[in-house]
């Protein structure tokens, strides 16, 4: 097939666009063309970049004719956050195009009631992201049960990899996480640590997309999880964390208003936005009608992030990794 991957240099087109040349594909990737993707691989050298900035071309109207004009069996849309952004190339794309794949969010979901979440049986969704992309997985699924374009939205975790920093055991990007349990040092967590987050490789969600591709018939109209096997509370990410610097962690409990006022507003807002979802997310779905294996546990995924942010010099730790 002839495919076009939108946003194919980031964290999910570092791998997938791959994955899809090596499967016999044909493949073009839209891009602002800023960026290459996070690793290299000789695949690369086989695909079509087509350089477009979307959000430009979104408020002239003009960006699904751009999609159009590449003549695609299945487009993939990586990078698409607005129902109208996303209502405008479906417009475009009916009766053109074989298949539309999205990605979405876990976050398409609020708080728990119950884990592990099934597609669509969450909470509903806060905040400006969660709520749009919710709002496009919704639009998408009724295009094709209404006999319209055939679509699938599948939903990432946390995704990690190689070459960008993890969510950590505290639900932030703050490095010094990572320092104060490569030192031994005291980490204070908000509450008891049992809330969870569901990371995946970057790796598993191209193997999603890549799945979903191959099987139009079963993932057109569906919406999927893609995640790692298990998800992780933040006692157990950072005890195996501090496990891989040769110690034990030492886990101090505080209140979420001493727990703010020993860190930034921006690490203490994203630690509440991840942590109080405390998401648990089911892949019984992707499993039974993808194929979907994730390779890696969210530990691992982490650890292989962490190992190249240390190896680059792109974080500062008290001592080496042991494992």
């Amino acid at each position: 097939m002839r495919i076009v991957v939108v946003g194919g240099s980031g964290h999910i087109g570092t791998y997938l666009v791959p994955r899809l040349v090596r499967a016999g594909h044909e493949v073009v990737n839209i891009s602002r063309g800023q960026r290459a993707a996070y690793a290299e691989s000789p695949e690369w050298a086989q695909v079509e970049q087509v350089t477009a900035d979307r959000e430009r071309q979104d408020a002239e109207g003009v960006f699904g004719d751009t999609v159009a004009a590449l003549r695609p069996d299945a487009v993939v849309d990586l990078v698409c956050f607005t129902p109208e952004s996303a209502a405008a190339l479906v417009e475009r794309l009916r009766g053109e195009t074989g298949h539309l794949l999205h990605c979405g969010t876990v976050w398409r979901y609020g708080v728990s009631h119950r884990s592990p979440i099934r597609e669509g049986e969450g909470t509903p969704p806060f905040g400006e992201y969660g709520t749009q992309k919710d709002a496009i997985a919704r639009m998408l699924k009724a295009e094709t049960e209404s006999g319209g374009l055939a679509t699938t939205t599948l939903h990432p975790g946390h995704i990690v990899g190689p070459g960008w920093h993890p969510i950590g055991p505290l639900g932030n990007l703050d490095p010094e996480v990572w320092r104060t349990l490569s030192a031994g040092h005291t980490l204070r967590i908000p509450g008891i640590g049992a809330e969870h987050m569901h990371h995946v490789h970057a790796d598993d969600v191209a193997q999603g997309f890549a799945n979903a591709i191959e099987r139009p018939e079963a993932a057109s109209g569906e919406d999927f999880h893609l995640v790692a096997p298990a998800a992780m509370n933040v006692r157990g990410l950072a005890e195996a964390a501090a496990s891989w610097f040769g110690r034990t962690a030492d886990l101090e409990p505080v209140t979420w208003d001493e727990f703010r006022a020993g860190t930034t507003p921006e690490h203490a807002d994203a630690s509440w936005e991840h942590l109080s979802r405390n998401h648990v997310l089911s892949i019984d779905k992707a499993r039974a009608l993808l194929g979907y294996e994730p390779a890696h546990q969210s530990d691992a995924a982490i650890l292989e992030a962490v190992r190249w942010l240390v190896d680059h010099d792109r974080l500062d730790v008290a001592r080496p990794l042991v494992v």
